[in-house]
């Protein structure tokens, strides 16, 4: 309720009957007045003597306002006011109206030529599968084969799965194992750049496919083991009975014994095996039970790889092998497998064995000669050299490591300069391809290693801020070997004399006549036998089926290439070779907009490294006189 008086004073006149004045503004006290000519007015309600009093409030001009907390004057409310509104119309009702506009998004930055053929030359690894294929496989003229593989094995449901090499059907573990180590290092050093792409998961199946063959090799689950199923099927040099090399078949036809290859010594194979093992584990680690089992056969397969009764080269004496796939030396894999089983377990035994001066003298890389700064299927020193260089670059792990690790460090900037055409260690083609095996047929494979090697050597130093490296005492850019990578794979994709994409289904100019069985003969629905198969070898016709993706030997030292299915050096592809160019291929593209390596991945296993003290001084003894 509210008091009679808002003013605080009385609302009674005197008695005296005096005349009512004015007040100094000439107003009347009306509610005094009704309260002496009516005196029945003091019963008026409060709402009425409100009204009353009201009216005289209403009757003076207020020139400022009370917001309690505040007073200001009109034309100052009114000023900002008025610039609040301004400030609406400049600043918030543009914006309103961008939100409301539909939304135009800018079109997405098309893939290069280098994210086009990389999806291509994956799909080259679901063309070269043995096994049971599901449908996802993705090959339509491809079925199930190789389903009798290891019969002649103690392997419970035999040797079924892996991939097939080349153009023939036998399944070579020493350079299926390389592949799948070249695999699992691309993508570890550029993840981002595989998802982005889509091609993730992919990859790790073709992985996955590749290791999990390799496991039914050997006695996976023991600790130690005396032999490894080195392959399935083969031939002898002019042999004349039914083999991999005297029947042309596709792999859903062959109903020739296929023969496995059993090997009880052999440091290199093992030791190969035993890398593509353990790279795996490390890209496997969301599955924690593979990853662990990948491990564990992995250090089995070493520790036979390191067996001093079993150091002979796997090839030697084996005459289903040495014609083809040859090891030269086994030194390279021991730094290989070692460098791979540290990244993959953390055990320090392993880097003390890759960082061994004895392995780098028994490797002869100190000779530093052209040959040694090739990396291939039979040669890994320059990629395990590579890979430890990685440790020093990224971690610096100093003492007792920093002496062989500098020494890899500067022999692998060595292999960089090699490739540069200023010092002209090898030879290119008038058209720009570099000769890495000396003007030997097959040479791309070579090339896409290199490639692969220059592009991810420079991506580590662009990961830890060098801009370049010294050959000798002329200092080079980053630049200069991402120039090189890039010219070598834009000559493989198309950019040469012969105008010629080498990797099938690529551009609109790519071999047609593939040395490949199950390319070559129809998918018909019927069945081909050993030599009713080579009709379609000695056809002139394009293959009935494009094996997309397949990067080809290569043109020769001239530049020419014959695209002919009776000349494999030109025409037949490779498991190592696609290896190689697909990991070229992901270090180049730049359709994703990403750029670097995944720095940590990698090293998760390796615990954190503590400060290392160096050993304490000889005693000191007396000096004799």
């Amino acid at each position: 309720m509210h008091s009679r008086n808002h003013w605080g004073g009385s609302f009674e006149m005197s008695n005296n009957g005096e005349e009512v004045e004015k007040n100094s503004n000439d107003e009347w006290d009306r509610a005094a007045l009704l309260e002496r000519y009516n005196p029945q007015s003091q019963d008026l309600d409060e709402t009425l003597q409100s009204w009353v009093l009201e009216r005289v409030e209403k009757n003076k001009k207020k020139k400022y306002v009370d917001f309690g907390c505040i007073v200001m004057s009109h034309k100052a409310l009114k000023w900002i006011l008025s610039s609040i509104f301004m400030a609406f119309l400049l600043i918030a009702l543009p914006i309103i109206i961008t939100k409301s506009l539909p939304k135009h998004h800018s079109p997405p930055t098309p893939p290069d030529n280098y994210t086009l053929a990389l999806h291509k030359a994956l799909l080259f690894f679901n063309a070269q599968k043995s096994g049971k294929l599901g449908k996802s496989n993705g090959i339509a003229w491809r079925g199930n084969s190789g389903l009798d593989d290891g019969k002649d094995t103690d392997v419970k449901g035999g040797l079924v799965g892996g991939y097939y090499d080349a153009g023939d059907n036998i399944k070579f573990n020493f350079p299926m194992s390389f592949a799948m180590t070249m695999l699992s290092w691309s993508v570890l050093e550029y993840k981002d750049k595989y998802m982005a792409l889509n091609e993730y998961q992919h990859t790790r199946e073709l992985i996955k496919w590749g290791t999990d063959y390799l496991l039914l090799t050997f006695n996976s689950s023991a600790t130690k083991i005396n032999k490894i199923y080195a392959q399935v099927g083969g031939s002898l040099n002019a042999s004349t009975t039914p083999d991999d090399h005297n029947c042309w078949q596709r792999p859903e036809d062959m109903d020739y014994p296929r023969h496995t290859i059993s090997i009880f010594q052999g440091p290199d194979l093992a030791a190969e095996m035993a890398a593509a093992l353990a790279s795996a584990s490390i890209l496997f680690q969301d599955d924690q039970s593979y990853s662990n089992k990948l491990i564990k056969a992995a250090q089995t397969l070493f520790d036979f790889a390191r067996d001093s009764g079993k150091r002979k080269p796997y090839s030697r004496g084996e005459p289903y092998i040495e014609p083809f796939y040859n090891s030269t030396s086994y030194y390279d894999e021991y730094m290989w497998g070692a460098a791979w089983l540290y990244y993959a377990t953390g055990n320090t035994t392993y880097f003390s064995l890759a960082t061994n001066p004895s392995i780098f003298k028994n490797s002869k890389a100190y000779l530093l000669t052209p040959q040694f700064t090739v990396l291939s299927w039979d040669n890994k020193l320059p990629a395990a050299m590579l890979l430890l260089t990685r440790f020093r670059m990224f971690l610096n792990p100093g003492y007792p490591y920093e002496d062989m690790l500098k020494m890899y460090h500067n022999v692998t900037s060595l292999t960089m300069c090699s490739y540069l055409q200023r010092y002209r260690v090898f030879n290119r083609t008038r058209g720009g391809l570099i000769q890495l095996n000396n003007g030997q047929p097959q040479s791309l494979q070579y090339v896409a290693n290199a490639a692969f090697m220059a592009s991810l050597f420079a991506d580590y130093m662009q990961g830890v801020g060098v801009p370049g490296w010294y050959c000798g005492s002329t200092y080079f850019p980053v630049s200069a070997l991402k120039t090189f990578a890039t010219s070598q794979v834009d000559y493989i994709l198309g950019k040469n004399p012969m105008k010629m994409s080498y990797i099938v289904g690529f551009g609109n100019k790519f071999p047609r006549h593939v040395h490949h069985r199950g390319a070559s003969i129809p998918n018909d629905h019927q069945h081909h036998s050993c030599t009713g198969g080579w009709k379609w070898f000695d056809t002139s016709n394009p293959n009935p089926n494009t094996i997309t993706g397949a990067m080809v030997g290569g043109p020769d030292r001239f530049d020419r290439f014959h695209d002919s299915r009776k000349n494999y050096n030109f025409t037949e592809p490779t498991l190592a070779g696609n290896a190689g160019i697909v990991a070229a291929l992901i270090s180049l593209t730049g359709t994703t907009g990403s750029s670097g390596v995944d720095r940590n991945t990698i090293f998760s296993a390796i615990p954190p490294l503590g400060p290392q003290n160096p050993p304490p001084p000889p005693p000191w003894k007396p000096i004799k006189t």
